[in-house]
């Protein structure tokens, strides 16, 4: 998943030279995986909804975070 306002070239570049942003980037694509996997279940207990919860604001910190440094680019 990229970003939006940044196109391919840019997120290869930035995987390739900057190490922060690598890893933030698998984090997120692991991250988009699991939110998946919740949000196929027709009904969530509750501890499986904070999970649900907890995950996408984990996503959502990583994805500023990433735009920040794709600023730089």
């Amino acid at each position: 998943m990229i970003p939006k306002g940044y196109n391919e070239d840019l997120i290869e570049k930035a995987t390739n030279e900057n190490k922060e942003f690598r890893s933030l980037y698998l984090e997120h694509l692991e991250l988009e995986k699991k939110l998946s996997e919740l949000n196929k279940s027709k009904f969530l207990t509750t501890e499986k909804d904070i999970e649900r919860k907890r995950l996408q604001k984990i996503k959502l910190s990583g994805k500023d975070r990433m735009s920040k440094i794709l600023k730089k680019y």
